[in-house]
């Protein structure tokens, strides 16, 4: 198998790092320090301690990663859009394609039913351009439940790692997840993707902007009573959403609540976005909710108004 990939950060190399020690020979785009770390060392993966260096090839080049069976995107979801271009030069009509990103993805609504088919979401895919090349058919829809960090460029340790599902249209996501599996990563073929990917929003779209606007880790968000209503009225607002486009059974938040409890006092990735001075991973993960909110004229009225000062935070944090 040959494997190219944008994007061998924290999980996307994690994941790179499966399909290496599986058989598949990796290319990876890369620049700067961590194209040299990986020319120089390979792919360096941290786990309990013990470090494994494994064989890549890495380039500045995209014509370098054409030919893939399968391009791997580590990168977040709000940076696909600007590498449309480069996207669409590596893609020839076989190469699947597995977005590793949070969020709603731009492919969710392409062949789903129901009120919201075929819609593109300007908070993930302006104008269509990503669903466009990359077609749902060769998209390997996934769910990641796990938790990495870039130590050093070329560097990923792992935290810790649950599952990686997989599913889509393809057709291929039984082979794939069975490829994965042999490298290490907890990976299965999961017929309801759809319903994984609301499952995991569920719990982000209201833990990671109220992180973000508050600096609080998750367990004093869930333990402020203040905080902690604003969780539930943002989840019950999801929940009906879902329901409005098929997707049910999203009522637990008692439980969902105490299943994030259990995590500890951890640090949202929007938080660390903030922190790191970085663009906040907004849109994918509460934008392209609001929006389609709008778009059905379902009410959201908490979740927007969290949206809205969300992006003001962010617009203010970085303007120069």
């Amino acid at each position: 198998m040959k494997l190219s990939v944008i994007g061998a950060g924290a999980i996307g190399g994690w994941l790179t790092a499966g399909f290496v020690r599986a058989g598949a020979k990796a290319t990876i785009l890369a620049r700067g320090a961590s194209l040299a770390a990986l020319q120089d060392t390979g792919l360096m993966i941290e786990s309990d301690g013990e470090c494994e260096t494994l064989p890549v090839q890495a380039t500045n080049n995209p014509e370098a990663l054409q030919g893939a069976d399968v391009l791997l995107l580590g990168l977040k979801a709000h940076d696909l859009p600007a590498l449309a271009p480069t996207i669409r030069q590596i893609v020839g009509p076989d190469t699947l394609v597995m977005p590793a990103v949070n969020g709603l993805p731009f492919w969710f609504f392409e062949g789903f039913g129901g009120p919201a088919e075929g819609m593109t979401l300007n908070a993930v895919d302006p104008s269509g351009t990503l669903a466009r090349i990359m077609p749902v058919r060769n998209v390997l829809a996934n769910v990641v439940h796990a938790a990495s960090l870039v130590a050093a460029p070329g560097h990923i340790r792992l935290v810790k790692a649950d599952k990686f599902l997989i599913g889509g249209q393809t057709g291929r996501h039984q082979e794939i997840a069975e490829f994965l599996a042999k490298g290490g990563i907890p990976a299965e073929a999961y017929s309801d993707i759809h319903a994984a990917v609301w499952g995991k929003l569920w719990g982000n779209s209201n833990m990671n902007p109220l992180s973000a606007l508050s600096r609080a880790t998750s367990a004093q968000l869930l333990d402020d009573a203040g905080a902690s209503s604003l969780i539930t009225a943002m989840m019950q607002e999801m929940s009906a959403l879902g329901a409005r486009i098929g997707l049910t059974g999203f009522d637990d938040i008692a439980g969902r609540m105490a299943s994030t409890r259990k995590l500890g006092a951890f640090r949202t990735s929007m938080l660390q976005d903030v922190e790191a001075g970085r663009a906040i991973e907004l849109e994918p993960i509460l934008g392209a909710l609001v929006e389609l909110a709008d778009r059905l004229d379902q009410p959201m009225p908490v979740s927007k108004g969290i949206y809205g000062l969300t992006a003001l935070l962010d617009r203010n944090l970085r303007v120069s």
